[in-house]
């Protein structure tokens, strides 16, 4: 685990630049960031950012430096023009870290001396003056070898690599999903049922660790197609509803369109007449969502048995066994049997 220790940060002066070294930690692999001054600006930027963008970083503010330095139980490494150039030890610094925690220091004004004896290693990212925010984002790089490129964060907004423009993809918050079932015409019955399915599905994904935002956000938009149309092909429409709008979460709209039961399969479904695709959930969330849906009628909670008994009924014993399996696979992952989780 990487530490960035910031110090001589001057609120008045450093606020953006220490935002940046933060914002690079955080995008680069550094697990938090500690900085000397206390300012709740930045730590509100910066947990700002991770908020809606994911991860888990972390930032604490008005902690000792030198306090912190000698405490620290890991490898001690300051980032200085003055220091060993990075190509000649990063190779070493890499394999100790194998076993140790690493702490990189880096400083906004002119060092103290005490740094410089406090640390196992002054590197130099180069041996000219460099701002703060590039030195770190050289030397995580190095670190890394370029797999930190390649880090997913999960949040709840992210950027689509577009060749012009900006395209932001959002999974949408309660709020934002009420708006927008408000918006496509959905009735009071169609929106208490998904705030009864919401309430469960995140039960479930809290003991299945799933991802909450994606499932909160899929069960409560997951019947937004019965604005439009209320027979089997409601899933269908409900994902072409929420891709009209541009800016939705991928991972959300295949949530929607693939909740009914526990998933149709490509022959059922192009029997139904919604052509020849694969509409099983296939992601944990996915899952959670259609099965939470499948324990609710209305905004009444069902039981397994109850929801087998009403399928086998119209003759779709094979639906049956998908959502008993189903079932059976969610209540392994969360530990409970899913008919006890309230």
């Amino acid at each position: 685990m990487i530490t960035v220790l910031r110090i001589n940060h001057r609120p008045y002066r450093d606020k953006r630049i220490t935002t940046h070294v933060a914002l690079t930690a955080r995008a680069l692999g550094a697990a938090t960031i500690v900085v000397d001054t206390e300012d709740e600006e930045l730590r509100e930027a910066v947990n700002s950012v991770t908020r809606n963008f994911g991860g888990n970083f972390g930032i604490e503010t008005g902690i000792n430096p030198m306090k912190f330095l000698k405490s620290f139980h890991g490898i001690k490494i300051h980032l200085t023009m003055y220091g060993i150039p990075i190509d000649e030890c990063i190779g070493e610094i890499r394999e100790k870290s194998l076993h140790s925690d690493v702490v990189v220091v880096v400083g906004a004004s002119k060092v103290p001396f005490e740094f410089y004896e406090q640390s196992d290693y002054n590197v130099s990212i180069s041996n000219q003056p460099i701002s703060e925010v590039s030195a770190l984002a050289i030397f995580l790089d190095r670190y890394y070898q370029g797999r930190e490129l390649n880090m997913e964060f999960n949040g709840r907004m992210h950027v689509v690599p577009t060749v012009r423009g900006k395209t932001v993809k959002i999974i949408p918050d309660e709020r934002e999903c009420l708006n927008i079932l408000n918006s496509a015409g959905a009735d009071e019955r169609i929106i208490s049922h998904c705030i009864s399915v919401a309430g469960l599905a995140v039960r479930i994904a809290e003991l299945a660790h799933a991802n909450l935002d994606l499932v909160r956000a899929g069960a409560l938009l997951h019947d937004i197609g019965r604005t439009r149309v209320n027979g089997i092909e409601h899933a269908v429409t409900g994902a072409e509803i929420l891709g009209e709008l541009g800016n939705i979460d991928d991972r959300v709209i295949l949530i929607v369109e693939r909740h009914t039961g526990a998933g149709i399969p490509a022959d059922e479904a192009k029997t139904l007449g919604l052509g020849f695709r694969d509409l099983m959930p296939e992601t944990l969330e996915e899952k959670i969502v259609a099965h939470a849906d499948n324990l609710y009628s209305g905004t009444r909670r069902t039981s397994l048995a109850e929801v087998v008994e009403k399928y086998q009924k119209k003759g779709l014993d094979a639906a049956a066994e998908r959502i008993i399996k189903l079932h059976r696979e969610l209540s392994a992952i969360c530990g409970v049997d899913i008919d006890s989780v309230q």
